[in-house]
């Protein structure tokens, strides 16, 4: 990964906002848009971000591209399995740093997504934060790899692998503003979207 200068300490991000500010600014640097640009700009430390932003793409119509939530939920899979083990840094292989999309498509999806993230940043903060220290992330590594799980045989059902990266989404946004009660409603999603998955899948 290369140095850039729109990194983002992690300290500082705390907002659905931020993260998609941390988007468009690296879009504006690129023509393409590496995965590894992204890590760079959130930094390694970042496990909700690294949760959160994939699910969020899966959700804007660049999800619908065949294959993608597949590869999405990879992503999410390899940095769950990392916070699952307590790892302090976030690692990804080089194969998964350097894919890529489009610069303006990522801008206009982070575009998109700013009127949902501005209600989001207005709905959810800080409460019942007990709920986001550990083991409570631990679990939720755990539940978010079985969800990942879910996605590929999923992608052969219309729109139905949103179901898991809304749980997804949930889980990464809990921990990134430090919410202990989105924590607990993320365990309920979840629970939701794996009876939809199971329903979809043998319906």
């Amino acid at each position: 990964m290369n140095a850039d200068i729109s990194r983002f300490d992690p300290d500082t991000v705390h907002s659905v906002c931020d993260i998609l500010n941390i988007l468009r600014r690296t879009a504006d640097r690129h023509d393409r848009v590496s995965i590894g640009d992204v890590l760079d700009a959130i930094g390694d430390r970042s496990y909700g971000p690294a949760l959160l932003i994939p699910a969020l793409i899966e959700i804007t119509p660049i999800g619908g591209i065949p294959g993608l939530p597949t590869f999405l939920a990879l992503i999410i899979a390899v940095a769950a399995v990392q916070l699952l083990l307590d790892k302090d840094h976030l690692w990804l292989p080089q194969f998964i740093q350097q894919r890529a999309v489009a610069a303006d498509k990522l801008h206009k999806a982070a575009d998109k997504l700013n009127p949902f993230a501005v209600r989001l940043d207005r709905w959810f903060h800080g409460r019942l934060t007990r709920f986001v220290r550990q083991p409570l992330p631990r679990i939720a590594a755990a539940i978010v790899v079985a969800l990942c799980l879910t996605v590929p045989p999923l992608e052969f059902v219309p729109f139905a692998s949103t179901g898991p990266m809304l749980a997804i989404a949930a889980f990464g946004l809990a921990m990134l503003v430090r919410d202990g009660l989105l924590m607990i409603a993320a365990l309920a999603i979840s629970l939701a979207a794996i009876v939809f998955a199971g329903a979809s899948l043998l319906g």
